[in-house]
């Protein structure tokens, strides 16, 4: 299985190496690597998925202590420096979302086109529920909200009620064929109609979202002056947390406008690098389908 990083020209042009680099979301290492063929000193690479860090580990064994390999979350990442002695780096990197590897073992439960068990964690030996718990267990309503907040679909209600009356559920393929008689495809349509509904379990299951707004601060007090952060997202709501939490932290006074005077006391602590997302050229979403909707966004320490 070959492992394509996404906008990896991209990053490389807009994340400088520098002696000390984070990248969060390791996977089977393939941007670590070329930061450090780039000229980085050592990177520390952090993943929950013991599959990938497995990977990641025989993809850089010939770099020796160059490459620090750590089971972690980013959203320990300063945790996961301190214990290298860092108290600061000069470049960060996170790739959010799910990985290709990741959807093609139907043994994870990622994906309902592979039948699997319901599972869906990024760390199957952590202690998150899986999205069987969460569609056995949840009531109708607690299902309806998070269809709606994290699959954005409109037919949340629709769905959660098939879903409920459909239980028990121990595959993907069970799952799927529930939603899919509840919401049949018309013709013409390219979007499954579980597609929604598997991203918001699996956002449920790992607290992406969270995890995500936990770890943005972090990586910003562990930035050097002139170290920058850049952070590729995959959907709309993880690049809407990274963009607001960009322009709040680049911007001076967060004081309701016509505000007379600051009261706020608000400082920027980071200049925007990317006005606009870096998204992928033609040429790679043919390489490389899954970077069609990668949206890089990069930011520097002032």
């Amino acid at each position: 299985m070959t492992h394509v990083p996404v906008l990896l020209e991209a990053v490389l042009a807009l994340l400088p190496p520098a002696p000390r680099m984070i990248d969060g979301t390791l996977g089977a290492g393939g941007h670590t690597r070329a930061l450090l063929d780039a000229g980085a000193g050592v990177v520390l690479g952090l993943d929950v998925d013991p599959n990938a860090l497995a990977l990641a580990r025989a993809a850089l064994q010939a770099y020796g202590d160059q490459a620090q390999i750590v089971h972690a979350s980013y959203a320990r990442m300063a945790e996961a420096a301190r214990s290298l002695g860092w108290d600061s780096v000069g470049g960060i990197l996170l790739d959010l979302g799910v990985s290709s590897m990741q959807l093609d073992t139907a043994e994870r439960g990622f994906a309902f086109m592979k039948d699997g068990p319901l599972d869906m964690r990024f760390d199957p030996q952590g202690d998150r529920p899986t999205a069987a718990d969460i569609v056995n267990l949840w009531d109708e309503a607690e299902l309806a909200d998070l269809f709606f907040r994290y699959g954005e679909d409109p037919q949340s209600r629709r769905l959660a009620r098939a879903v409920a009356a459909g239980r028990p559920y121990a595959t993907t393929r069970q799952l799927a064929q529930v939603i899919e008689s509840a919401l049949p495809r018309r013709p013409g349509d390219r979007i499954h109609p579980a597609t929604r509904v598997f991203q918001a379990l699996r956002l449920a299951v790992n607290d992406e979202l969270g995890v995500i707004e936990r770890a943005l601060p972090q990586a910003v007090s562990l930035l050097e002056p002139g170290g920058r952060l850049a952070v590729i997202s995959f959907h709309s709501l993880e690049d809407r947390i990274v963009k607001q939490f960009f322009k709040q932290e680049s911007t001076d006074c967060l004081c309701p406008p016509r505000t007379p005077v600051c009261v706020c006391g608000h400082t920027a602590s980071l200049t925007l690098v990317t006005r606009r997302p870096v998204v992928a050229a033609d040429a790679e979403i043919h390489d490389n389908p899954r970077s069609r909707s990668a949206k890089l966004r990069v930011v520097e320490k002032i």
